[in-house]
């Protein structure tokens, strides 16, 4: 079978030669005698490979000392709660910047908890830029600054990271963790659900700050409390062990590609090339305020719907999957994660050229 050219959002495209590699050793571990799927999670092979994985992302993002790195479970939505039960103390107040969907979803579980601000907002212009930084309005004393690094439904990506002073800094950056390095001292929390650049669904990882956890209070339910899973080493219970060991082999990929440095390199020439087409002629629009273009999930329209139609089943005909926009906004969405290869983004450009010039 031929593999086609996946441009989905997520759960996304996975490096071939880490497939290849879950292929040959799906069976059977290597001296092991039995499929990574069959393992105890308290085995010393899945020791091993917990710890390999750490150490592997603390050298790819330079993760300080002070900080832990948790593979836990639930993905980023989880996190949306679990974030103001540890760190939003009564009658405190937690500022969220809200840029799309998922921050949105982010403030309503914060104010289930407690009092959010709301430090700024593009709704009004449906989410087509990222807010300037003379924009914020923060709190004095807010418990905590919140924001979403990249919006996958929108198309928009925070170029660098809002100055919040000596406010801790949280960030949801599932949609673009390691695409580009990331000054992870500036965090004093930061999660990723995996299932975009990093491996497959079931894993969120999370780095939080050691003197952080200081501010947790007690009497919360055990599995919600990061101190527990700090403790414990993310194994307090059992872990997605196969999700830990793609990710595993998604950051041995990572380091053999030159780090993120070269894969920043990467996706920013596929991003340029596919936003040269959008902005050739007046046939593609794109969704996205310029200086607020995601390098991650290329957002724009066609004419009319009826085209974007046409345009989906004919990208469908030629191998081109995943390029519906989410439900909420349809149009057009092409993700362009690190495992992208640039041979799909020549495939898409050249299929965009052709379809323009039969339709425009």
């Amino acid at each position: 079978m031929k593999r086609c050219h996946n441009f989905n959002a997520g759960p996304a495209v996975l490096p071939v030669p880490v497939l290849e590699r879950i292929r040959e050793e799906m069976l059977c571990l290597p001296g092991v005698g039995m499929s990574v799927l069959e393992i105890s999670h308290r085995s010393k092979t899945f020791e091993t490979i917990l710890s390999e994985a750490e150490r592997r992302l603390r050298r790819l993002l330079d993760v300080p000392p002070t900080h832990h790195i948790l593979f836990l479970q639930g993905g980023a939505s989880l996190q949306f709660s679990m974030v103001p039960l540890n760190f939003l103390p009564k009658g405190g107040v937690a500022d969220y910047i809200v840029t799309g969907i998922w921050s949105e979803k982010a403030v309503e579980e914060a104010q289930k908890i407690g009092q959010v601000n709301i430090a700024a907002t593009t709704k009004e212009e449906n989410y087509a830029r990222i807010p300037n930084q003379s924009e914020l309005r923060l709190s004095p004393k807010a418990a905590y600054v919140h924001f979403t690094s990249n919006n996958t439904i929108f198309g928009t990506q925070w170029q660098r990271e809002p100055e919040v002073g000596a406010v801790p800094l949280v960030c949801d950056a599932s949609s673009d963790f390691l695409s580009r390095p990331l000054d992870v001292g500036k965090y004093a929390l930061l999660y990723a659900g995996a299932q975009k650049n990093v491996g497959p669904a079931g894993v969120t990882i999370v780095i939080v700050r050691e003197d952080w956890l200081e501010h947790i209070p007690s009497g919360l339910p055990t599995m919600l409390d990061y101190r527990t899973h700090v403790k414990h080493r993310s194994l307090y219970n059992t872990p997605p062990v196969f999700a830990i060991y793609v990710v595993g082999l998604v950051l041995e990929y990572l380091e053999a590609q030159g780090g993120l440095p070269a894969i920043a390199a990467a996706n920013a020439e596929k991003a340029r090339r596919l936003y040269a087409t959008i902005d050739a002629g007046d046939f593609y629009r794109g969704t996205a305020e310029r200086n607020s273009r995601s390098l991650m999930n290329v957002c724009f329209r066609l004419p009319h719907p009826d085209l974007e139609a046409r345009f989906l089943k004919e990208a469908t005909a030629h191998g081109l999957e995943g390029l519906p926009g989410h439900r909420l906004v349809g149009g057009i969405r092409a993700s362009l994660y690190n495992a992208l290869p640039m041979e799909s983004v020549v495939a898409l450009v050249d299929f965009m050229q052709d379809f323009a010039r039969r339709h425009g």
